[in-house]
């Protein structure tokens, strides 16, 4: 499980996810509570943090621009457990979008001043795949056929003076249409593109870090329709 806080990564693994080869620029262990002299600074990796730790590590990101920053990784013995503490800490929201593919370029979105993908929540009732394809037609007038599951994301943000969770699920499309697309404009969608995947990484540089996550589960994977 991979959170992007403030658009930082917040990655849970167990001991057995946790690869040797991988360096940690800085390496806690058993925190009992956060140190205030931590440097927030490229790769840090926190051994079994607890309850208050994580409280405070996610208040911390919330908060504050920490430029320096790349990553934060927890290990734990027990990840269920991890994962359902983080999840209580906020309200769980879920969408559902996808990546449309047609011959050797993916469909874009120019929305809020950056390039994303088409997503949106879930209608009562909907399961992720209906409520992918139902939302990218909606945003963006294409007609697609809906392919295999790419990965989801979780991303954390504050709405009214709640904190939200929002995991989106993802799903690779192909585009059966698009002699009539258009930007969905009441969303706030500016412009539509279908772009190569250079063109597609060089567009991400202006995007959401959980979008170049997103776009790098779909190259790694192939996704094939």
């Amino acid at each position: 499980m991979k959170i992007f806080v403030n658009d930082k990564p917040v990655e849970l693994i167990s001991y057995e996810e946790l690869d040797p080869a991988k360096s940690y620029d800085f390496i806690f262990s058993n925190l009992e509570e956060l140190p205030t002299d931590i440097n927030w600074e490229e790769d840090l990796l926190f051994h079994e943090p607890s309850h208050d730790t994580i409280i405070r590590l996610l208040y911390l990101l919330r908060t504050r621009k920490m430029k320096e920053l790349d990553s934060i990784t927890l290990v734990t013995k027990d990840k269920k457990a991890m994962k359902d503490f983080i999840k209580s800490r906020f309200m769980i929201i879920k969408a559902a979008g996808g990546i449309v593919s047609k011959k050797d370029k993916v469909l874009m979105i120019f929305r809020l001043g950056k390039w994303d993908f088409p997503k949106g929540k879930f209608d009562k009732g909907e399961a992720p795949g209906d409520c992918a394809k139902r939302e990218v037609e909606e945003e963006t007038n294409v007609r697609v056929k809906l392919g295999s599951h790419i990965c989801n994301t979780w991303h954390t943000y504050t709405q009214n003076r709640k904190s939200i969770l929002k995991k989106t699920y993802w799903f690779a499309m192909d585009s059966v249409n698009d002699s009539a697309m258009k930007p969905q404009e009441e969303e706030g969608i500016e412009e539509i593109l279908w772009l190569s995947e250079p063109d597609a990484k060089t567009a991400l540089i202006n995007s959401y870090p959980s979008m170049r996550y997103l776009f790098k589960q779909y190259l790694k994977n192939q996704i094939k329709i």
